[in-house]
């Protein structure tokens, strides 16, 4: 099973407040972490930075939206007061044997994302999702195919509740390698065992977000999830220690 560092491992004890942090990404490498999950925007400027939020205001010093910002005043805010928001390409070269989960966050960042893991070689180390079905497509489309992506969600649809995994793999023509879902949505539970055997069958990959309870880890362990994304890096290292599947590599 997968170990993934949701934003660097947002609510570990040592790191509130310092999410999508270097600081916070070698935090979770040093804890044994190779799955690093983050988002991307793209500065006013052009370059991508590992940032969720559309607006600086929640985990910044700084005001504004990051899209009107250049990486300059990027550069002059601190996230909890003390870290700068890092580039993505910092954050490749910092932990060059980690795999990165690219959350893309802003229509303007897609184009510039594929061009940059062309060149730099990196399109077999990251893994690329997006909650707009319009913005995955286009990746893909832009990347060739070159990238891995998670599934959007008509594609989670599809093996949620089609009857087979022939037909959910037909429907979504072979595109993602992996489910990034959440246990459920409102009353409806999302990751079932139909699904996951669905999945598995059609040789696509289960993965939960975001799990932050040692009894929720242990239930989707034992489910057969491919994976499961995380705040609380310290409690899954613990977790995935006593089921004897640490340290992620």
């Amino acid at each position: 099973m997968k170990a993934f560092a949701h934003r660097g491992g947002a609510l570990h004890p040592d790191l509130v407040g310092l999410e999508n942090t270097l600081r916070a990404f070698r935090h979770a490498h040093d804890l044994g972490f190779r799955h690093l999950e983050t988002d991307v925007h793209l500065t006013a400027d052009g370059v991508l930075v590992a940032f969720h939020d559309t607006v600086l205001d929640r985990v910044t010093d700084g005001r504004g939206r990051v899209r009107d910002a250049t990486l300059a005043d990027l550069r002059a805010a601190r996230v909890g007061g003390r870290e700068q928001v890092p580039t993505l390409v910092e954050l490749l070269e910092a932990l060059p044997d980690a795999v990165l989960n690219v959350d893309l966050k802003d229509d303007r960042a897609v184009a510039p994302l594929a061009r940059l893991l062309a060149v730099r070689g990196d399109e077999h180390r990251v893994v690329v999702g997006s909650f707009s079905a319009r913005r995955l497509r286009r990746f893909r489309r832009i990347g060739g195919g070159r990238v891995a992506t998670s599934a959007h969600a008509a594609e989670v649809a599809a093996y949620r509740l089609l009857p087979s995994a022939r037909l959910a793999r037909l429907v979504t023509r072979g595109g993602p390698v992996a489910l990034q879902v959440p246990e459920r949505v409102g009353p409806l539970r999302v990751v079932t065992p139909g699904l996951v055997r669905r999945a598995h069958a059609a040789g696509v990959e289960v993965h939960v977000w975001v799990v932050d309870d040692e009894p929720g880890m242990r239930r989707l362990a034992a489910l057969g999830v491919d994976g499961i994304m995380t705040d609380r890096t310290d409690i899954l290292a613990d977790v995935m220690r006593d089921l004897g599947q640490w340290p992620d590599r």
